[in-house]
């Protein structure tokens, strides 16, 4: 967790202990708030636009002759 803690890369953590996957190590390590309040401050929140769908020319009138 120090390790971690400190940005080391979960990757070369598991290689340093010799797991096979990084998945392993996953097992025995969990993000504290600290970190998760890093990461968040890191992550800016997405711009997205509302589009509503539109269907492509023909589609419909395609879907009322089945």
């Amino acid at each position: 967790m120090h390790m971690l803690q400190s940005g080391v890369d979960i990757t070369l953590i598991a290689l340093w202990l010799g797991h096979e996957s990084p998945a392993t190590t996953h097992i025995y390590v969990e993000a504290d708030m600290k970190m998760k309040e890093a990461a968040l401050k890191v992550v800016t929140p997405p711009t997205l636009q509302q589009v509503r769908y539109q269907p492509p020319k023909g589609l419909l009138g395609f879907l009322q002759s089945l």
